[in-house]
């Protein structure tokens, strides 16, 4: 995997406004923001997309969603959010190290697009 934005930011090598920091993920926000709350919830050991994850990666899926539901409290989203995980060209990713967008502080519409 050819180093990333993202692995730039987990070395601190970019800077980042980084709102949350554990051993296996880190949560920034987006300096593109789509809502009035737009996060980034990364794996800090990069996997390419959500089709590159294996069976051995449930325990770490797992901590990322509750990274975000963790992260969505602390922002105070107690209306709701909406977790996106964009996957190869056609799903719209653009970074490829696995990202989780937390959107909120706004009503979602749906289809998204």
């Amino acid at each position: 995997m050819s180093d990333t934005l993202f692995s730039k930011i987990v070395r601190r090598e970019i800077p980042a406004d980084i709102i949350y920091e554990d051993n296996l993920a880190l949560a920034f926000r987006d300096i593109n923001p789509q809502a009035p709350v737009h996060i980034l919830v990364i794996p800090k050991d990069p996997i390419p997309t959500l089709a590159d994850t294996e069976s051995h990666n449930h325990a770490l899926l797992g901590h990322l969603l509750l990274t975000v539901k963790r992260v969505a409290e602390q922002e105070g989203l107690e209306n709701g959010y909406r977790v996106v995980i964009n996957t190869g060209q056609d799903g719209g990713q653009t970074v490829y190290h696995l990202h989780l967008h937390i959107l909120g502080g706004r009503q979602m519409q749906w289809p998204p697009g």
